[in-house]
């Protein structure tokens, strides 16, 4: 993978996740109630978070149009896919809307949703945090295979390297997985239970930056 200098915009963005993280650290420690608004439902945090994935969801969907005639179906799927994951991450966050529509909550989620919302990440059934297993257990066993051992694999294996690229996988760079190690790093020192929301928030940052930044960028040029 070859160095090369960080764009603007990747600049930026780094230095986003590192002042939302301190903001998040400082608070925490100095103002609790102004912690506790600062990673609140609908507050900052959180529509940054959901901004940075539909961004990234939008690349994803760009790219899907743009090498819709120029590349294999299986290069499309993948846009396609990861775009939806995507949305669909972004529009778990915000509840499909919920809260800003102020549409009532169907009875099933009251009965099942931990804060009664529509959404499935807070859903408890027969006493299992979906939240728990499937956003917190199985995430991050994807994260540490996606981010630890595609870049290794891809960087000694020719047949790796032939597979992320044919089916159009972007692959993190190595400064994005630092910068996932960091704010993990920093966000478990935080001793407060909505300390997630700022992992989620720089999360959603890093991950447009993969999505847009990747390291294998040739593989996104057209032509």
């Amino acid at each position: 993978m070859a160095h090369r200098k960080l764009s603007v915009i990747e600049i930026i963005v780094l230095c986003l996740v590192a002042l939302l993280t301190a903001i998040g650290v400082l608070l925490v420690f100095t103002n609790l109630t102004l912690f506790e608004k600062y990673v609140q439902e609908d507050g900052l945090v959180e529509w940054i978070g959901v901004f940075a994935l539909l961004a990234a969801f939008v690349v994803c969907l760009r790219r899907a149009l743009q090498f819709f005639s120029e590349k294999p179906w299986y290069f499309i799927f993948t846009s396609l896919l990861l775009g939806m994951l995507l949305l669909f991450a972004a529009g778990e966050e915000i509840s499909w809307g919920q809260r800003i529509f102020d549409i009532d909550t169907p009875e099933y989620f009251k009965q099942n949703n931990l804060q009664a919302e529509t959404n499935l990440h807070n859903l408890e059934i027969n006493g299992v945090k979906i939240n728990k297993i499937v956003f917190s257990y199985l995430l991050i066993f994807v994260l540490v295979i996606y981010l630890g051992l595609f870049p290794l694999l891809y960087a000694k294996k020719k047949w790796m390297n032939t597979f992320v690229n044919k089916w159009g996988i972007p692959l993190a760079q190595r400064y994005q997985i630092i910068g996932f190690i960091l704010l993990f790093s920093i966000t478990e020192m935080i001793p407060h239970g909505k300390r997630a929301e700022v992992l989620e928030c720089g999360a959603a940052l890093l991950f447009f930056l993969i999505v847009y930044f990747p390291a294998n960028a040739k593989t996104f040029k057209k032509g």
